[in-house]
């Protein structure tokens, strides 16, 4: 269970013996030395509720025809209400215990086992889902709350918000026989159950019969409300960050996290990835990982993302359309793939080549991979596939991986064609037309000083008819902490909603297909494969932060700058990736724009990935081979 702040923390003093932390953090204004007395009408209420449905079940019926939602301001006066409507003399309770003011202990429930997102976790533990508990330097900050094993059948609720709310507040909170919660609507948040939800008609009876079975009584809190303090809580703690007041940011992430237990869907999620990566950056907690088993552990979550969302399939499915159409007329075709992973872009490619009038073209492959913690080379076992699909589709293959620990390691003579080999390299061959294919790769390089501009000098040195850059339509690399936060916040949340709607029909038909545990599944590790960037990308800083997303404008720059102009990728490739979309849980949602010659697919109104093409300028040829 999260703390929340003091009184003082959240602007609400109260003179009579402190404000309930928990409570507080749910924007109400609660006395602490109220809550023993209504914990202790609510024992009563239970045990004369019991008694009464024993002696006449129409009392139940009572209840649940007429169900009314209630604030924790009115708790107490209605207490009183219903023992007096019971007109049973409440049986005797031993006095409730005074809660410490200084401490501010008060008896709760343990808090829900799945409340939020599960963590990120690192690839070595892959096997098991637990929540990071990040300690606090140094003392026990006098703002955390300390908390007490709750006692069976005993609740503690009590509020008092700002007088001219009751009314309102009350209005909202009532609702007919017929209504029920829903995820986006209203979530039931009690304190048993964060982010539950219950029917209103059989609320009541439910308190009743929970008596008997140990269930809590649930209290219905406005989640849009509570959602707006969750964005808001959200942007104060990373202000409270970039000022370095790091005591206040602690008490804030903390509220994050209960207030998006009330959310549902997307919204739950993306902010219990960007309350990790707050608590990360304020706590200072970065894992140490193995870089190699980091990167495989990525191509698996790649893997899940390639098929639970139409992303990587736009990427691959531009990219190589623009790379089809620059090597139409050639006999010898060479593309270089600064991403090969698990070679998922080239088979489609390649049955491109294999059906293009007069004949597929001598294809050459080189792919480029990071080292692998064990004795297997992933890149050579992704070529004899490769090589098995060319053989059977009649195309004349090559293929060559390079192991490199970043891109900048890459030399221009590694891409050079060879002497001899098929017989596809003589003197009187047809010369080789080259092909640089870069997808979620270039924005890494911003990372070290130097190290993008001399990549792009050894692209521009092996002389290529066309370079494809696919990257995410998103500003994560300029600006302040604040802005930057602010940008992943808005970015990621509309990736988790897309997620989370036009994902749903991918996932049906993967269940179709495959089965439900599969399909679901796919959408979990897409999840966790964002959540790692997010806690990237507000965490980290110097060359640990390498998730530095660039708009596409600055990108049109940075190429401009390193010798190279823009290729229009056209009206065709437009309207095949229109189709491939419709194709994908029908299209609805995605969205394609064409905007000066490049192709971005997004959620809505809102652009999430880019491609663009490219080709060595005229004017580059003054230019040095490889930036130093």
């Amino acid at each position: 269970m999260m703390s929340g702040g003091k009184g003082k923390m959240m602007g609400m003093e109260d003179e009579d013996g402190g404000v309930d932390e928990l409570l507080a953090a749910l924007g109400y204004k609660v006395r602490a030395s109220d809550m023993a007395d209504v914990a202790q009408k609510l024992e009563q209420l239970e045990m004369a509720m019991t008694s009464s449905a024993a002696q006449d079940d129409a009392f139940l019926s009572h209840l649940a025809s007429d169900t009314v939602h209630y604030n924790p301001s009115d708790l107490s006066t209605w207490l009183e209400s219903m023992l007096s409507e019971l007109n049973t003399p409440p049986p005797p309770l031993p006095s409730a215990p005074i809660p410490n003011h200084r401490s501010n202990q008060f008896e709760l429930p343990p808090p829900p086992a799945a409340a939020i997102p599960a963590p990120i976790l690192d690839p070595g533990e892959c096997s098991t889902v637990t929540t990071v508990d990040f300690p606090t330097p140094g003392r026990q900050s006098e703002y955390d709350l300390k908390l007490i094993p709750a006692v069976p059948g005993r609740v503690v609720y009590g509020s008092e918000p700002p007088a001219e709310e009751n009314a309102r507040d009350r209005k909202r909170m009532r609702t007919s026989s017929s209504s029920s919660s829903t995820s986006r609507g209203g979530i039931g948040v009690g304190v048993g159950g964060m982010g539950s939800a219950m029917p209103a008609a059989t609320e009541a009876s439910s308190v009743a019969a929970g008596a008997a079975t140990g269930a809590l009584p649930v209290v219905v809190v406005d989640s849009q409300e509570a959602g707006i303090r969750l964005v808001h809580t959200l942007m104060h703690c990373a202000e409270a960050v970039q000022q370095e007041n790091l005591k206040a940011a602690g008490v804030l992430v903390k509220q994050i996290t209960m207030l998006a237990a009330s959310q549902g869907g997307a919204m739950r999620k993306v902010a219990g990835y960007f309350a990790e990566a707050l608590a990360r950056r304020i706590y200072r907690v970065h894992p140490q990982q193995d870089c190699s088993l980091d990167s495989a552990f990525s191509d698996i979550l790649e893997m899940h993302f390639y098929e639970s969302c139409p992303y990587l399939k736009f990427a691959h499915f531009t990219a190589n359309q623009a790379i089809l159409e620059a090597f139409a007329g050639c006999r010898r075709v060479h593309v270089i793939d600064f991403s090969m992973k698990q070679g998922m872009q080239w088979p489609a490619l390649m049955q491109a080549l294999a059906l293009r009038p007069g004949g597929p073209p001598s294809l050459r492959l080189t792919g480029i991979g990071p080292p692998q913690t064990d004795n297997t080379d992933a890149l050579q076992q992704v070529g004899w596939k490769l090589a098995q699909l060319a053989d059977t589709i009649h195309v004349d293959f090559q293929y060559r991986g390079y192991v490199a620990n970043s891109l900048a390691d890459l030399e221009p003579c590694m891409f050079e064609a060879e002497a001899s080999g098929n017989g596809n390299a003589g003197a009187d061959e047809d010369p080789e037309v080259v092909a640089v294919n870069s997808v979620f790769e270039l924005h890494r390089l911003l990372a070290r000083p130097g190290a993008l501009e001399k990549v792009l000098g050894t692209v521009r040195a092996v002389r290529p008819r066309i370079v494809t850059v696919v990257e995410q339509e998103a500003n994560h690399n300029a600006g302040s902490f604040l802005e930057r936060f602010t940008e992943a916040l808005h970015y990621y949340s509309t990736m988790f909603d897309s997620l989370e709607g036009g994902g749903t029909a991918a996932a049906a038909a993967a269940e179709a297909a495959v089965g439900a545990s599969v399909g679901q599944q796919d959408l979990v590790m897409s999840e966790v494969y964002l959540g790692r960037q997010i806690c990237n990308v507000v965490p980290c800083e110097g060359t640990e932060r390498t998730e530095r997303h660039e708009t596409l404008g600055q990108w049109r720059g940075r190429m401009t700058r390193a010798g190279f102009e823009p290729v229009h990728l056209g009206s065709n490739a437009f309207k095949q990736a229109s189709m491939l979309l419709a194709l994908f849980a029908g299209g609805d949602g995605y969205c394609v724009e064409e905007k000066e010659g490049c192709l971005t697919l997004g959620w809505h109104t809102r652009p999430l990935i880019a491609t663009s093409a490219w080709r060595v300028a005229a004017a580059s040829d003054a230019l040095p081979a490889v930036a130093r």
